[in-house]
């Protein structure tokens, strides 16, 4: 469902090794995304990384060479935010420690979102995942030593316990699924400074009651607590809300909320099951932040990277490649 990490997403590894940000997060020479004069974001309000190369970044510096100045100042409304970094399958040790290095040098938090489970979104336009467990396992364990001692935040298998309930995944996968989850987590948190949030669906998809259960069994107690509304359109307000009532079943667990395009809430016109995917007439959504409108809220969060595709609908591009024209849409909607 989500995609938001194809092959043209990943965002250059090297680069990010070799230090393209610096303490003062303006320091962006070193790739396509020079020229674009991207910063860090106060650091009290919002202490996670922003990619001074990522696919927006790039955007912004190619509109300015054409001398697109409103098309670049646009695109600057995401390029200058925080987004997820979505670790590849390929490369895990390698990817986690450039993006934590890059975010540790420029003072940040990096936020990485993990989405390699096998038997990943039941054969739609994100399918895949690890070939079996020990293949998750072993990815897992890379993404954790590149992390290392780095500050990290991390969305744990976007739609992985959803799709556990909503009956999408196969039965004979489930038993196998809580334990690589309830061990990713495990291996996670014995990090210094990494906190996870495994993810609990959206506020449209059911009700608390039908995933609060299978969220304790994919280890919800050892995590610092879940994520909502993860490259999905509900407002913040309804995001709260699923929030709060499912927060008070599994033990008041701190949550997060991707805020990243929900300026204007769902789309309402369609094909039910494909509201999700590229809906038009979106706009971005509050900015990354941990000053919430609820202390059980840590971050609003933009997981989803704005202007990435969500599938091969509506005229997009396969999922998680960069789509311009999307992109410039959200961001003239926003506020």
């Amino acid at each position: 469902m989500y995609g938001t990490r194809g092959a043209a997403a990943v965002l250059g590894a090297a680069l990010l090794l070799a230090g393209c940000s610096s303490g003062g997060g303006g320091d962006d020479t070193k790739g396509d995304g020079a020229g674009a004069g991207i910063t860090q974001q106060p650091k009290a309000a919002d202490p996670f990384w922003v990619n001074p190369d990522g696919n927006a970044a790039q955007q912004v510096a190619a509109y300015l060479k054409d001398g697109k100045k409103s098309e670049a100042e646009q695109i600057r409304k995401i390029a200058a935010q925080p987004t997820g970094e979505w670790i590849g399958p390929e490369n895990p040790e390698q990817e986690a420690r450039g993006f934590t290095e890059a975010a540790a040098k420029a003072d940040r938090t990096a936020l990485l979102v993990l989405y390699n489970i096998p038997h990943r979104d039941c054969g739609q336009y994100s399918q895949g995942g690890a070939a079996d467990g020990d293949a998750y396992r072993a990815w897992i364990d890379g993404v954790a030593k590149g992390i290392g001692d780095r500050a990290a935040t991390v969305i744990l298998e976007p739609d992985a316990v959803l799709h556990l309930v909503d009956g999408c995944t196969p039965d004979e996968f489930h038993e196998e699924r809580y334990d690589l989850l309830k061990g990713a987590i495990g291996t996670l948190k014995a990090l210094k400074n990494t906190k996870v949030y495994l993810d609990a669906g959206n506020a449209g998809w059911g009700h608390p009651d039908q995933i609060f259960e299978p969220l304790k069994w994919a280890g919800i107690d050892g995590a610092d607590g879940f994520s909502v509304n993860v490259s999905n359109f509900y407002s913040t307000k309804d995001s709260l809300a699923y929030g709060k009532q499912l927060s008070a079943k599994v033990g008041n667990k701190h949550f997060v909320i991707d805020t990243s395009r929900n300026g204007n809430g769902p789309y309402a016109d369609g094909d039910p099951n494909e509201r999700w995917c590229n809906p038009p007439g979106r706009a971005l959504g509050e900015t990354p932040t941990k000053k919430t409108a609820d202390p059980l809220v840590d971050a609003y969060l933009w997981v989803k990277r704005p202007g990435e595709s969500d599938g091969e609908c509506k005229g997009g591009p396969k999922a998680g490649q960069w789509w311009p024209d999307y992109a410039l849409k959200l961001a003239k909607a926003s506020k």
